[in-house]
């Protein structure tokens, strides 16, 4: 029988923290749970299904290096690390108007702590473990008037890759949020600092996330099966990071299902005597209630032809499906092919732009990059989370298999 795994998440008395803490939970995970806030965690283990050893707590302020040094102390050994914790600014103040005292903490949690925890655990990873650092959609696009928010989730992202690089035997990633319904982005509506309204208007999905659905990303990311993901800022967001639109994006026309709800996948356009046996990824529930399609004839055109063939593909899909469904497209990975680089890279564009018009009825696109040489079975979970109900605010996005 296999031993149970066990993962830290930092930030877990609240919002995407306590989400993750329940999912890992329910999964059978033993969890770590850290956090400035005891009675907080304290309530949150007494709800946490329990089906091996017991979940732990480590009441920890993460701005403090020394705290952070003595997580090393009678901890288990991890599968995972889920750096979680963050703040945002509550100042509103020009980034020239802001005190060392105002700007620094943002630093000390946002950016170092993550860089920190690596370096006090990281003889508690097991071997192949996995570290999953929660960066932001500010970390992709500034955000003026919250202080040092956008530049230290940007730098997340930084330290992200370059510790994949460093470390290829680990599995890292980073998630790029858009907008959540956590408890701050609530006490944000309530001082009037946010407009849900506006906010669903700059998400194509026409909706605010809500913490579970980023806690199916981070388990899936915490998954050995996202391992070829490593290096990587994966963008959950309703496509909020590839719309540039103008105008407000209209709102959701749809209901979210469960996040357990059973999946359908089909698989079209593959070729029949491809070295890769796309068919495989087809399971065989066809009246599952939440409809995905992979469809490899992108993958399959000529050179020159791939922008073409994605735009009848697509034309194809929406002829059978009108609302809460997934679409994913296979493409070549990129190239330096100067003949070909164009029509590739405007395939994966036509993605991005396809999602933005079809995001308020709930039908979702998204393409996997492969490499000639990779095996199916490396593509098959992600292909699996992409395309399930768990991954209901991701699309628009393009991410790459590596062989």
């Amino acid at each position: 029988m296999p031993s149970q795994k066990t993962v830290l998440i930092t930030g877990s008395a609240s919002g995407i923290g306590y989400a993750s803490a329940m999912r890992f939970a329910k999964a059978g995970w033993r969890c770590v749970l850290v956090d400035y806030q005891a009675e907080a965690l304290r309530g949150l283990i007494g709800k946490m299904p329990l089906t091996g050893e017991p979940h732990l707590i480590r009441v920890v302020n993460l701005m403090e290096p020394a705290e952070i040094a003595a997580l090393a102390e009678d901890m288990p050994d991890l599968d995972a690390i889920i750096n979680n914790a963050g703040m945002s600014d509550s100042t509103q103040l020009p980034l020239t108007a802001m005190t060392q005292e105002q700007f620094a903490p943002l630093v000390r949690l946002n950016l170092d702590a993550p860089r920190l925890i690596f370096q006090a655990l990281e003889k508690k990873l097991k071997p192949h473990g996995r570290v999953v650092n929660v960066s932001s959609g500010a970390g992709l696009h500034a955000i003026p008037f919250r202080g040092a928010y956008s530049p230290t989730k940007t730098g997340v992202i930084a330290f992200t890759k370059a510790l994949a690089k460093a470390r290829p035997d680990l599995g890292v990633t980073a998630l790029c949020p858009g907008f959540v319904r956590t408890e701050l982005v609530r006490r944000l509506i309530e001082s009037g600092r946010l407009d849900p309204v506006r906010a669903a208007g700059k998400t194509p999905l026409g909706r605010i996330a809500e913490p579970v659905e980023l806690a199916e990303a981070l388990f899936f990311l915490a998954s050995e099966g996202a391992r070829p993901l490593s290096g990587s800022a994966v963008s959950v967001d309703g496509a909020a990071s590839v719309y540039g639109g103008s105008i407000q994006c209209a709102p959701a026309e749809y209901d979210v299902v469960p996040m357990d709800t059973e999946t359908a996948i089909d698989v079209v356009g593959a070729a029949p005597d491809a070295r890769q046996n796309w068919m495989s990824l087809q399971t065989k529930n066809k009246d599952a209630r939440y409809q995905s399609v992979i469809d490899a004839s992108v993958l399959n055109a000529p050179d020159g032809q791939r922008l073409n063939a994605a735009h009848e593909a697509a034309k194809r899909f929406a002829r059978s499906c009108t609302h809460n469904a997934s679409l994913i497209f296979l493409l070549p990975a990129h190239t330096d092919d100067w003949a070909t680089c164009g029509d590739e890279a405007a395939a994966r564009m036509f993605v991005a732009t396809q999602a933005c018009e079809w995001g308020s009825k709930g039908l979702r696109v998204n393409s996997l990059d492969v490499h000639p040489q990779t095996p199916v079975s490396r593509v098959q979970p992600i292909a699996h989370y992409v395309a399930s109900a768990a991954a209901q605010f991701l699309t628009g996005q393009s991410w790459t298999i590596t062989p």
